[in-house]
């Protein structure tokens, strides 16, 4: 069975990771929020290469803090969390494809913004592409974080790498956390899946198509050597809206360090920028100026 087959249900896309403002479980699909419908927004994040929805789970406290009444949601791939014995995607563009389908059968047509750090920023660019091929409303706003433009994709092969020279790549890239011992034990655990990860990304191949309509915010780490300042501007010509870039203190992993509080402050001004009331986001689908686009 492929993984389309076995994941054609949807189920277990959206865990619960995150919380109201007072600590208590907060669910992630449009459900029943203060006695009527809930219609967002939602700010759905896709994690790194090997990692878990569980990155995110900080961040609805975070955003609430600041002022934002929407929702988180991390999204759980397959093969990790509690999703673990599922056959992870090799192929981005069908991974792409796959959340597009869970996004738009659960949240559309909600308001709702896409955010993705490393391998999750490319995923959430194939997210928005699919949605918008299947005539879905797009995002109101794309976050790309710690990730090269698509087009500079498909020249590595992390993927191929032999254990302790993949373990060595991840550490060089502070994937490991302060703590290496256990860190360690959680890059052992995953090794599959972030194997499977690394050969969707190293097997991306990017085909031009429009830019997307939305805003898209950049961010960039000052010491991250695998999505350099000038490989994450790279990402300025993949919209026809507004594009920032926002270069941050850190490695690769900025994002699970002191500079995720500054990241999030500049995801909440976006947002409250990009977001226009209460309400699902109704707004159609444009096409863009320039249809015949190539990079």
């Amino acid at each position: 069975m492929s993984p389309a087959e076995a994941h054609a249900g949807g189920a277990g896309w959206f865990p619960a990771f995150g919380s109201r403002a007072d600590g208590t479980a907060e669910p992630s699909g449009p459900a029943a929020h203060d006695g009527g419908p809930d219609h967002g927004p939602y700010l759905i994040c896709l994690s790194y290469a090997g990692g878990t929805a569980s990155v995110y789970r900080g961040w609805q406290r975070e955003l609430a803090a600041l002022g934002w009444r929407g929702r988180v949601v991390p999204v759980q791939l397959p093969g990790r969390g509690l999703r673990l014995r599922e056959r992870p995607y090799t192929s981005m563009r069908q991974l792409g494809e796959a959340v597009a389908k869970a996004v738009a059968d659960r949240f559309l047509p909600c308001d709702y913004s896409l955010f993705g750090h490393s391998m999750g920023a490319l995923l959430a660019y194939e997210v928005a592409c699919a949605l918008r091929r299947g005539g879905a409303a797009g995002p109101r706003h794309l976050f790309v974080s710690g990730s090269r433009a698509p087009h500079l994709y498909g020249d590595r092969a992390d993927h191929s790498l032999s254990d302790d020279e993949l373990f060595r790549f991840v550490a060089d890239l502070g994937g490991l956390g302060p703590e290496p011992s256990v860190g360690g034990a959680y890059f052992h655990q995953r090794l599959p899946t972030l194997r499977a990860d690394l050969r969707a990304c190293d097997g991306y191949r990017w085909r031009p198509r429009p830019p997307l309509p939305c805003p898209v915010t950049a961010f960039s780490g000052a010491e991250d050597q695998l999505a350099p300042e000038s490989d994450v501007e790279a990402w300025r010509p993949y919209t026809s809206g507004s594009f920032l870039r926002r270069h941050l203190p850190g490695g690769h992993f900025f994002l699970n360090g002191p500079a995720c509080s500054v990241l999030l402050r500049e995801v909440r001004a976006e947002l409250g920028r990009t977001h226009s009331g209460p309400g699902c986001a109704t707004r159609p689908v444009t096409p863009s100026r320039n249809a015949a686009w190539t990079y």
